[in-house]
């Protein structure tokens, strides 16, 4: 059982972060509070969820706490966070395990959590609209092969980076939590499986503990909602 599960059953004090209501993945642990997740169970906070619909999401309640509308949030006494970078980096500022202690090195672990949200998850983001939102234009095909010949760009700068090394630099830090749940987009696309390290990379990352206690954490909840 996850800890977040046994402070749902026993009442213990933690973060609260809210979640799909049901969730659009179906499932897969894509939505983006399965960083917040991943980084919680890494460390070894225990943490609660609040469910919000899609309609709760856009009225003022919600957005007192997300201003745009969206999930997750965070909150922990008269601390309210959004934005999936900034909550993850408040987690692993102030718990061990996932930024070095070295300070260089620290920095280092930063500079890649603000690549994988900036450099490289919008081109990622680009074709999923693409697919759901402009499937039945006649330049979807041109428009499509654009958006994933940019992903390969940034793909192969990144594979080049990593090389044959198991991690982005030195030990597992918040900066490979980032990257390899942005890649995890890319499932199905056959994308990232031309770039057989970074599938391997991927694949390292999703066979962490921490990673498959927040993905059964999610899924658990997604079937909970889902039952009749």
């Amino acid at each position: 059982m996850t800890e977040a599960r046994l402070q749902q059953l026993n009442g213990d004090s933690g973060p609260t972060i809210t979640v799909f209501e049901r969730s659009p993945d179906g499932g897969k642990g894509l939505a983006r509070d399965m960083r917040v997740r991943w980084a919680l169970e890494e460390v070894g906070q225990p943490y609660d969820v609040r469910p919000v619909s899609f309609a709760a999401m856009k009225q003022p309640a919600h957005r007192t706490l997300q201003p745009f509308g969206q999930i997750p949030t965070y909150e922990e006494g008269d601390l309210a966070l959004f934005e999936t970078g900034a909550i993850v980096f408040h987690i692993v500022d102030r718990h061990n395990g996932l930024l070095p202690l070295d300070a260089t090195a620290r920095a280092r672990a930063i500079n890649w959590m603000f690549a994988a949200l900036s450099t490289i998850e919008p081109t990622i983001v680009d074709r999923e609209v693409v697919l759901y939102l402009e499937r039945d234009q006649n330049w979807f095909e041109q428009r499509l092969t654009l958006v994933e010949d940019r992903i390969r760009a940034r793909l192969t700068d990144l594979s080049n980076r990593l090389g044959n090394a198991d991690w982005l630099d030195g030990r597992f830090s918040a900066g490979d939590l980032m990257t390899a749940d942005v890649l995890r987009r890319l499932g199905g696309s056959g994308l990232l499986e031309e770039y057989p390290n970074l599938a391997a990379y991927v694949a390292r990352a999703e066979a962490r503990p921490a990673f498959r206690r927040a993905f059964t954490a999610q899924r658990e909840f997604f079937n909970a909602a889902a039952e009749p």
